[in-house]
């Protein structure tokens, strides 16, 4: 199997249930399109890093993945700089948002290609100026949609969360598990 990510964390979670893989990123910059969801925009996303990837290896399950926080329907990705990533913060601070993975799993030479979205909703803590400027400041933000990494640092500022954990991180895994045995990539029983 290939990961189509470059992301640490997706690598991560995937070593973490023993699965072995190939990492091969597909480094896309994608838009929404005007009307098009938050769940289809990441699923779009998704799809075009597994089949850009898997056109290459077309003998190969390939997944790709995007995650996307959604505050009131406004798609926040990753900020471009350190006051992208202080504004971003600034509108999720006392606030629930979601955050929306898609992922999708492909095997080009046979035409198969299977995925969903994971969602989670998310509750960040009041942050204060000095709270929002220190955790910029730990670079921390820099490669996370929305500008914040539960599993780091900014843990300290999640009050709550319903759904996956490692959805927010960046893969659902119980939900890509399930993929994975309908592939026949896993077999748990």
């Amino acid at each position: 199997m290939i990961l189509a990510s470059s992301s640490p964390r997706r690598r991560d979670l995937l070593s973490s249930i023993g699965l072995t893989f190939q990492v091969v990123p597909a480094e896309l910059r994608e838009i929404p399109s005007p009307h098009e969801t938050a769940n289809d925009f990441a699923l779009r996303v998704a799809e075009k890093k597994a089949l850009a990837v898997g056109n290459q290896y077309p003998h190969a399950w390939v997944m790709g993945a995007d995650t996307v926080v959604v505050l009131e329907g406004e798609i926040l990705g990753k900020p471009h700089d350190r006051e992208d990533a202080k504004g971003m913060l600034r509108k999720l601070a006392g606030r629930e948002h979601v955050v929306i993975t898609g992922y999708v799993l492909v095997k080009v030479a046979e035409g198969k290609k299977m995925g969903g979205v994971g969602e989670t909703r998310v509750k960040i803590d009041a942050l204060g100026e000095r709270e929002i400027e220190w955790y910029v400041n730990t670079g921390e933000p820099f490669d996370k949609a929305g500008s914040y990494g539960i599993q780091g640092k900014g843990a300290f500022m999640v009050e709550w969360i319903e759904g996956s954990y490692t959805n927010v991180v960046g893969l659902p895994l119980c939900q890509v598990i399930r993929l994975f045995k309908a592939a026949g990539i896993i077999d748990r029983g």
